[in-house]
């Protein structure tokens, strides 16, 4: 007996809901026999989720799912699969779109369905949807998704902005609508921040094509990984600038914090990876948009590790080491970049050089770099 195709899924997130909205129509319309798959989280203060099911001439079933540990992210994870997999069943479905409410996160929705689809689904691509004149508005505004009514959980701690650059760097496609209020800095910001992403205007046919172009969830993950990450790199066009800052010396902790406000200021999005002289074997994380930070310790670096672990890290942090190995330091290095319109880089690139060891500080050795003030002990080992 045959076994029934999978059914191919894609996913389509974003803040912007509006231009979400228009890119699920436009693929509805587009790619026949697809059905759109939507999950309204605006009820989960009253205990449930809302699921509606569409296609293009309209609503095919409409139901509510309980919450799941007063989270409503779980409630969709617990939800979203069995749907899916209904859709498949039913062997009518051409195409399964899967449009997340504005602040669900597309890498762990993406996670979700390659994990437990089965051979049932096949998770085809990931989109964003993007209004090109909200790019900036949205990466600079540092509410809490609480206070914007958009918080997933009781516990939901993310800001707009850190939630929609994650959002952005994730897809590998990128669905523009059109906007009148878009001009070249908006344009020019959208290519810098995510530079790989295949930019498509929603109303192109090409759109439809890259719902099928295929999805890899352990490089998508790869790619945000800040040891192996895919930065931007140097730019600078209609305004708009992108500083790769990239040394070898380890920061001084107490200078590093006294710098951080004015370093989370100076862009409207920044990331990377980098070391502090009294955590010398520590990859540390660095995340912000929306003048807000995020530090995040994020394992060792491999040089720090015994030769016999290498073996348990994954081929692509190897590689990502391997490219960027130094004699003396291995994989230990600062890599930040920064992306702003009205960008300082000098400015920037000097408060940067200030933060790190001087010549005498570098000298005394790791010994002595263990002794100097971890000022960063209340970012990574906060209090309960």
């Amino acid at each position: 007996m045959q076994s029934q195709p999978r059914l191919p899924v894609v996913i389509v997130g974003g803040l912007h809901s509006d231009a979400r909205k228009e890119v699920v129509e436009r693929l509805l319309r587009t790619v026949p026999g697809s059905v759109a798959l939507h999950h309204d989280l605006a009820s989960a203060a009253e205990g449930t989720l809302r699921r509606l099911v569409r296609d293009a001439s309209g609503q095919l079933s409409y139901g509510d799912a309980p919450l799941v540990n007063d989270c409503a992210c779980c409630a969709l994870r617990e939800d979203l699969v069995p749907e899916l997999e209904r859709l498949a069943a039913g062997g009518t479905t051409r195409l399964a779109i899967v449009e997340l409410w504005d602040s669900v996160e597309p890498k762990a929705m993406a996670e979700v369905v390659v994990a437990h689809g089965g051979d049932a689904l096949d998770l085809t691509n990931v989109m964003t949807a993007v209004d090109p004149a909200l790019v900036l508005p949205y990466l600079a505004n540092g509410d809490d998704l609480a206070e914007a009514g958009l918080a997933a959980a009781a516990t939901d701690q993310r800001t707009v902005g850190d939630t929609w650059a994650r959002q952005l760097e994730y897809a590998p496609v990128l669905a523009l609508v059109d906007s009148e209020d878009a001009d070249d800095e908006d344009r020019a910001l959208l290519a810098q921040l995510h530079p790989t992403a295949r930019r498509v205007p929603a109303g192109s046919g090409e759109l439809a094509e890259l719902a099928f172009a295929g999805f890899n969830v352990e490089a998508a993950a790869a790619a945000q990984h800040p040891a192996c990450a895919r930065l931007p790199q140097e730019a600078d066009e209609a305004g708009v600038a992108t500083l790769v800052w990239h040394r070898r010396r380890p920061f001084h902790p107490e200078r590093l914090y006294q710098a951080l406000e004015d370093l989370c200021c100076a862009a409207a999005r920044s990331r990377g990876r980098f070391w502090l002289a009294d955590r010398p074997d520590t990859l540390l994380a660095w995340d912000a948009a929306g003048g807000a930070l995020c530090v995040e310790n994020a394992g060792p670096w491999l040089t720090s590790l015994p030769d016999a672990a290498w073996e348990m890290v994954p081929p692509i942090r190897r590689a990502a080491a391997a490219l960027d190995w130094h004699p003396e330091h291995g994989d230990c290095c600062q890599h930040l970049v920064f992306t702003s319109p009205g960008l300082d880089r000098d400015g920037l690139a000097q408060l940067l050089e200030s933060c790190l060891l001087t010549d005498d500080e570098y000298a005394a050795g790791p010994e002595a770099w263990k002794h100097l003030p971890a000022a960063f002990d209340s970012l990574l080992n906060p209090v309960p």
